[in-house]
């Protein structure tokens, strides 16, 4: 063989055979270790100088290695010496080192780092074991001079994971043809392990010294040594191995039960001398050497070739600098062998089918030997290497993986330290998490837990174990959590969480069920509240509202049996489904529209300035729908005919499709709720309200439940006013409604004095009212001011300023409880005295209940033409909630003035005066 291969394409490839050597044995000779960066200090260079050959490169020059930069086997067969050389390199190796650290990236963890070594370690112990079971003499190779104590570690691991092992090889190598003896023990013989450790500077030889550079021993008047230092060392590592290994059970009396075995009477530790200390000295003598060679020479002449090839070999200094085995000193020491000699001692035992008999004891057992030719030899090492080296995907490859584990307990030492450390810690942060814990709980208390549970684990977990248990601690919690502590994660419409267990909801018509798992149950926050009807004259407790239908339909409809049904009313439009099964609208519908809402305020605020069209489409609409005529309308009917009309809405509500929320600026038009959230009724006629005593409702404070008057200026028609336009022809429009006086002819009802043919006032009252969680009621004035009357007569304020400006949806409640927390009272109700007048109150009621971009809210017809003579109730909704989750009511940092009702509720017109 000319070159070193890799040992899977020797097996591979079909080795040619000398006719001479093909029937003999080979000795097969395995060498691992460590190396160190120096040149001339690597494994291989022990090769060139037991080959006599340049076959391995001396500086690195070829890259050595697996095809994913790991460990490889390489392979030197010399057939005239009848060995076969395997050397070993792996990460132990410091040029297989620095690449392997290249592959690291410089992200990776502490736990992934550790993994990767520690794979990098099982792989060189799976080589290793692959070296043991198929060579005769194994020579450990150490870059220094003292033995390194994680060998017995690592031989005890071998040894565990070959005993696991074993069966599975036996089955590999069954139908191999060796002997029987082979097959059982999986091994040619137990090999011979010899040890190779390098002069490293601890002793450092002095030439000068007397003792031919072998001794330390100066020139005083001690008695020379029978031994060299080195020699002396070389007992000392003998004894110290022995003895290690013979503690730790690496070593026993049977031979043939060890993972390998040392020679008894010979032998089996050798020590290289260091380089010199000045590398030009060296050569300069070795140069003085041969040319002190060639003069002695000169009466002898020798052929050129022949000559340099015997100076060579009488001066050469190998990379380990071995001695030449013709040395001896001159104070009567014992000569040191070559590397060469000391090792083929050990070879020709082999090669001479003597074996090895290294059993000790009284009874010592002959431990089996083979000597195999090649061919023998590479039948088996090929099924080896498809089982323990190739990872091939056949089941018997994976079992030997599988066997894997048993060295995590040998080598990965900082591993189990840590997880020892973890354990310990894994109960304390499970106490942590489960400290003043509640039987059912949140999300957030489960984060807010965990995190505190995380805290205490990381005050006693260290190592690369703590991510794995970190996890582990993670899902434990989760687990103890669900496992019967989960609180329900829905929120009520009052931002209340429900206080049963993770629990489903009942379905159509289905009971609810506590002993179901999960159990089947309605949320409940166990919230408790006092609301009034759609009038305000009835007030009943109502649970705290989880949906909005239950929020703003279904308690009022409950309560209007008992108190309201038989009021007036103007219904708001809701859908009207044409097919059995209608189905909500898409919600993608309604994002786009959502994604600019500030403008809607200022559309709003710039529409407030508009002069209002009477008799417009929707007064009509509203008209015809109340079943009135246009003559019933009196003189606002005929005026609408010369005003244009604005355009109404871009289409007609849908009959297939129904909106599932609320209806609000970001909805698509053509859409209508199932039903209203909103309630107008009419409570009576306009002298229904005394303003000397103000609301009889139950729920208000005292002194707080009076209206606010609005004086609304109305226009004679006099004969002399130019800007009237109705018509004097005597026609029927000419003519007053029915029971109504004309205007001028006596005071509206607003009690101005007789008269006056010019201009007339007409009186309204309005009122916002306000609703704490109590039922406490009271109206408002302003934007931070509570109608306050103290006596008789009725309030003074006007409702100017209520009118002309943004009034908030929630107040601080004037009856706050004993908590820190403060207590808000929420817009519920608008009244609204509408006269016996020529004129038209038109509502249009929009609501910001949030911060932008918090759309703008508003009942399903926007705006609303009030009729003459009428006490009038507009019910708020109870919640406001968007296709994005509900708007919940302000917390404590939250400014109130985000929260409001727009200006322009309501506007007051005539039929021939401009809006008030």
């Amino acid at each position: 063989m000319a070159a070193p291969v890799d040992i899977g394409s020797l097996l591979r490839a079909e080795l040619i055979e000398d006719a001479l050597y093909k029937d003999e044995g080979v000795c097969v000779l395995g060498v691992f270790g460590k190396s160190a960066m120096q040149a001339g200090s690597a494994k291989e260079s022990l090769i060139n100088i037991l080959a006599d050959k340049h076959i391995f490169p001396l500086l690195g020059a070829e890259e050595a290695g697996g095809p994913d930069g790991g460990g490889s086997i390489r392979a030197y067969y010399s057939q005239e010496s009848r060995v076969l050389y395997l050397v070993l390199t792996s990460v132990f190796d410091n040029r297989q080192l620095l690449r392997a650290c290249e592959r690291l990236s410089s992200g990776l963890g502490h736990a992934e780092a550790h993994e990767f070594w520690k794979g990098a370690e099982k792989e060189h112990c799976l080589q290793l074991l692959f070296l043991f079971s198929l060579c005769h003499v194994l020579l450990l190779v150490h870059p220094t001079c003292s033995f390194d104590i994680t060998y017995d570690r690592l031989f005890r691991a071998l040894d565990a994971l070959r005993q696991k092992a074993l069966p599975l090889l036996r089955g590999a190598i069954k139908d191999c043809p060796v002997a029987k003896e082979w097959k059982m023990n999986c091994r040619p013989c137990p090999p011979r392990l010899l040890f190779v450790f390098q002069m490293n500077g601890a002793l450092r030889v002095n030439s000068g010294s007397g003792l031919g550079g072998n001794g330390l021993d100066g020139g005083g008047g001690d008695k020379p040594k029978k031994h060299s230092p080195r020699r002396r060392l070389q007992h000392a590592l003998e004894d110290q191995i022995y003895r290690i290994f013979r503690k730790s059970r690496v070593l026993t009396n049977q031979s043939s039960n060890c993972l390998f075995t040392v020679p008894a009477n010979q032998a089996f530790v050798y020590v290289v001398p260091g380089p010199d200390e000045d590398p030009i000295s060296s050569l300069l003598g070795q140069l003085r050497a041969n040319c002190a060679l060639r003069e002695n020479d000169a009466g002898t002449p020798t052929p050129g070739p022949r000559r340099y090839q015997q100076m060579r070999h009488s001066n050469r200094q190998p990379s380990f600098n071995v001695e030449n085995s013709g040395f001896s000193s001159s104070g009567g020491q014992l000569v040191d062998c070559t590397l060469k000699e000391f090792l083929w001692q050990h070879v020709e035992l082999v090669l001479s089918k003597k074996g090895f008999d290294d059993s000790v004891g009284r009874n010592p057992q002959p431990s089996h030997f083979e000597l195999p030719t090649y061919s023998k030899w590479a039948h088996v090492a090929c099924r080896l290497h498809q089982v323990m080296i190739e990872n091939s995907e056949d089941e018997l490859s994976l079992k030997v993986q599988g066997q894997m584990k048993v060295l995590e307990g040998f080598l990965d030492a900082d591993a189990k330290f840590s997880e020892n450390r973890c354990q310990k810690a894994l109960p304390l942060a499970h106490s942590a998490y489960q400290s003043n814990l509640p039987h059912n709980y949140t999300t957030t208390v489960h984060k807010n837990q965990l995190a505190q549970a995380l805290r205490v684990y990381s005050q006693h977990a260290r190592g690369v174990a703590f991510q794995r248990y970190a996890v582990q601690l993670h899902e434990d919690c989760y687990k103890f959590w669900s496992n019967g502590h989960q609180l329900c994660e829905e929120r009520s419409l009052t931002d209340q969480h429900c206080v049963h267990k993770f629990h489903l909801l009942p379905k159509p018509g289905e009971k609810p069920e506590m002993d179901h798992n999960p159990p089947i149950l309605y949320h409940n926050s166990r919230g408790r509240s006092t609301s009034s009807c759609n009038c305000g004259r009835k007030q009943a407790p109502r649970e705290d509202p989880f949906d909005i239908q239950a929020a703003n339909y279904d308690f009022y409809q409950m309560l209007e049996e008992k108190c309201c049904s038989k009021l007036d009313r103007i219904n708001f439009p809701v859908f009207q489904a044409s097919t059995p099964d209608p189905a909500p609208a898409c919600d993608e519908a309604t994002r786009p529209a959502e994604v600019a809402p500030s403008g809607d305020a200022d559309r709003l605020k710039e529409k407030e300035t508009v002069t209002h069209t009477p008799g417009d489409s929707t007064g009509l609409s509203l008209a015809l729908s109340l079943g009135q005529s246009t003559d019933s309308l009196g003189p606002y009917g005929e005026g609408a005919e010369g005003h244009e009309k604005r355009p109404s809405v871009d289409r007609q509500a849908s009959t297939v499709e129904y909106l599932p929320g609320m209806l609000h600026s970001g909805c698509p038009k053509g859409l209508l709720p199932k039903f209203s959230s909103w309630s107008l009724v009419k409570l009576g006629p306009a002298k229904a309200y005394n303003s000397l005593t103000g609301l009889e409702q139950p729920g208000f404070l005292p002194g707080s439940a009076f209206l606010l008057p609005w004086d609304v200026v109305i226009r004679s028609r006099s004969e002399d006013d130019a800007g009237s336009t109705e018509a004097l022809d005597g026609g029927p429009s000419s003519w007053p409604a029915p029971n109504k006086a004309p205007a001028g002819k006596r005071g509206s009802s607003g009690g101005i004095g007789r008269g006056r043919r010019r201009d007339d006032v007409a009186r309204a009252y309005v009122g916002f009212e306000y609703e704490d969680s109590r039922g406490r009621r009271f109206l408002s004035s302003g934007p931070d001011k509570i109608v306050k009357v103290l006596g008789q007569g009725g309030a003074k304020e006007p409702a100017t300023r209520a009118l002309n400006s943004d009034m908030p949806l929630y107040i601080p409640s004037p009856a706050q409880g004993r908590g820190i927390k403060p207590h808000y009272a929420q817009l519920a109700r608008l009244f609204i005295v509408v006269p016996d007048a020529p004129l038209e109150i038109t509502l249009s009621p929009q609501v910001q209940p949030g911060p932008p971009p918090c759309p703008v809210f508003h009942p399903e017809q926007a705006e609303v033409v009030l009729p003459p003579d009428g006490l009038w109730v507009l019910r708020f909704p109870f919640a406001y909630v968007t296709d994005r989750g509900p708007c919940y009511p302000p917390k404590e940092n939250q400014p109130l003035a985000s929260f409001r009702i727009l200006k322009g509720i309501l506007r007051a017109n005539t039929a021939s005066s401009p809006p008030q």
